[in-house]
């Protein structure tokens, strides 16, 4: 039986829906085949050994409970569960399995979020562990994560999207914002940070009043905000699983509770609805899948990712929106659910996950004479 580290939590502003897609990833998990060590990293950044019941994942009760084990649970990158030194970021991260009787962590499933979680950051740890992690590595999360850098590489490819241009949070002048929105591709538009997820801090500008309470609002997240055209299209995600042969999910449609799929939309009203599969065209679902494989593969992504999409009401065009690397796996999020469309359980995505990423892990360790 293979060991395996599901991480959660994160110091994002996705911490919450972090927590509540690792319940879920744990509670599908092949039993049979995993044993699982849950280890939740806090908002303060303390990483704490959980051992409590999943359930406990939903608020902030896991951490009181982690913290209840022993005041030596919350560790530091110099010191052991146990309160012993380590000399390596791989004897940190093992150090965890070890103090629950384990010999070793076999594969690890970061179910993290945002910025220090999905931002290339963990995978970076995680590399210089030398341990197999569900998602991509190090470039393909880094890039994923900047919307700016993700769309260049978008235009590179040659994949539809509308209109955008940057604001940095240091020299924010809504005015002249405002003029550039107007000479590029007026309003409404849409203002978002440049690196996040959920939609936090994502808004909605219909004049030069909310485009600068938009562009505060973006600030709060990143020094680097995009201002985009705003389409009036349906939105469709797409699924991607693989390595170096990713393939595409049957297509979902998202109509949003409110104005546009925003947090609250998301994960607080529970009153959006996803329709799978989308009720498109098959020529149009055929082409939003392609798009999606050679977006994966142009942003050097593995494992997994969701794609967004929107069709454009009146003309039928299709445009990329971004890309999400650890989508969310909460019972509602659209990953999981498109693969259960295709035939493939939660439990066995989970499997598949896992076996990608010791696969990739293997390939990317073999020597030219093995």
């Amino acid at each position: 039986m293979k060991t395996v580290l599901i991480l959660f939590g994160g110091q994002s502003s996705e911490h919450e829906v972090s927590r509540v897609s690792a319940r879920n990833v744990i509670e599908n998990i092949d039993g049979e085949q995993y044993r699982v060590v849950k280890v939740g990293i806090t908002k303060e950044g303390q990483w704490l050994l959980f051992n409590g019941a999943s359930e406990l994942m939903d608020n902030g009760d896991w951490q009181t409970h982690a913290e209840k084990m022993a005041a030596d649970t919350l560790v530091s990158p110099v010191n052991l569960p146990i309160g012993l030194p380590v000399s390596s970021p791989r004897e940190f991260v093992m150090s965890f399995a070890q103090h629950l009787g384990y010999e070793s962590i076999d594969v690890v499933f970061p179910v993290l979020h945002g910025i220090n979680s999905e931002d290339g950051t963990i995978q970076g740890l995680l590399e210089l562990c030398g341990l197999p992690y569900v998602g991509p590595g190090v470039l393909g999360s880094a890039m994923s994560m900047d919307k700016e850098i993700s769309k260049l590489v978008f235009a590179k490819e040659g994949i539809p999207q509308g209109k955008y241009f940057r604001v940095d949070r240091d020299n924010i002048a809504p005015e002249e914002v405002a003029r550039k929105v107007g000479d590029e591709f007026g309003f409404p538009c849409f203002v978002k940070p440049a690196n996040a997820g959920s939609s936090v801090g994502v808004n909605k500008a219909n004049d030069a009043t909310e485009l600068a309470a938009a562009l505060a609002d973006a600030a709060r997240f990143d020094k680097k905000i995009l201002v985009e055209q705003f389409i009036d299209g349906r939105e469709i995600e797409c699924a991607v699983l693989g390595n170096d042969a990713p393939v595409a999910s049957p297509l979902g449609e998202i109509t949003p509770s409110n104005d546009f799929y925003d947090f609250h939309a998301k994960y607080v009203s529970n009153t959006s609805k996803g329709e799978i599969p989308a009720n498109i065209p098959a020529e149009t679902a055929t082409k939003i899948q392609e798009y999606a494989v050679r977006a994966f593969s142009a942003l050097q992504c593995s494992g997994l990712s969701r794609v967004d999409f929107f069709l454009e009401r009146t003309t039928g065009e299709v445009f990329i929106n971004e890309i999400n690397t650890i989508p969310g796996f909460t019972s509602i999020s659209m990953y999981p659910l498109l693969w259960q469309e295709a035939g493939l359980s939660y439990k066995d995505l989970i499997t598949k996950l896992l076996e990608l990423a010791i696969e990739r892990f293997a390939q990317n360790h073999k020597s030219l004479d093995s």
